[in-house]
């Protein structure tokens, strides 16, 4: 059963005692690919470095909308840059997080960062990966209004309605499913599971974050993905191994890799 992780972070400083003895393991572990996603300039070095150092590690390259306060003038430009790396998929994480409470001013400048990176995403065309937390009518008006699905891509960690999912599924954007859905409080992400078709699903750990059953709290890592691949057979009522199969295919269809 081949895997792949579309949507990780092992650039992440919880890594830094063991992070080789990780990654040499998930390819004995069936883990084929991994898209390591950065969030600012120093995690795009890092992610680019991991890229550089492992044929099984793609790069995302963008700036996260928590980290889009107090950036340099040229950082834009310097993003664009990036982009033209070996190995790089997408453009990401962008988007909108309004879970903390931020002044409008700041949310003012996430949107500005999330059309900008959109721009970026359609000039190199590569797609998207969307961060989208406590903002979700903000972040559709913007995806709609930016013609976002032309560009393609995923939503992350997807965490609003089903109704909304398949919005997003209409508008042509994979749905990235992670340790969540096997919660058993998660019924909007089991419902949401349940109601887009399986060739719009892709998997993912988002780690060192967000660890399934039976592994909740602790360092999440690629190694627990038959868990999430698990619980969405069960929801589905199809096999592992079909499910497997099928994101697989659909995130190297998502990350156009051949």
């Amino acid at each position: 059963m081949l895997i792949f992780e579309s949507h990780a972070h092992y650039d992440d400083e919880q890594f830094d005692e063991d992070r080789d003895e990780i990654l040499s393991a998930l390819p004995k572990s069936g883990i084929e690919y991994v898209v390591n996603v950065s969030s600012n300039p120093e995690s795009v070095k890092s992610t680019l470095k991991l890229a550089a150092e492992h044929d099984f590690i793609y790069a995302a390259v963008g700036i996260h909308p928590s980290d889009v306060e107090g950036l340099p003038e040229d950082t834009l430009d310097w993003v664009r840059e990036q982009l033209k790396a070996p190995k790089v998929v997408a453009v990401g994480e962008i988007g909108l997080d309004y879970y903390w409470d931020w002044e409008e001013e700041v949310q003012d400048l996430q949107k500005v960062w999330f059309r900008r990176q959109l721009g970026l995403a359609r000039e190199a065309n590569l797609p998207v990966i969307i961060h989208s937390r406590d903002a979700a009518k903000e972040t559709m008006d913007i995806m709609v209004e930016e013609d976002a699905g032309s560009i393609g891509g995923v939503v992350h960690c997807y965490s609003y309605s089903p109704e909304m999912a398949m919005d997003y599924v209409k508008m042509g954007m994979f749905i990235g499913i992670g340790g969540v859905v096997t919660f058993k409080n998660a019924k909007k992400l089991k419902e949401t599971a349940a109601a887009v078709p399986l060739e719009n699903i892709v998997i993912e750990t988002d780690c060192p974050y967000l660890a399934p059953e039976p592994n909740r709290g602790k360092r999440n890592s690629s190694l627990n993905l038959p868990y999430v691949i698990s619980a969405i057979a069960e929801i589905k009522g199809i096999t592992e191994e079909e499910v497997a199969q099928a994101t697989y295919d659909n995130a190297k269809r998502l990350y156009r890799i051949e």
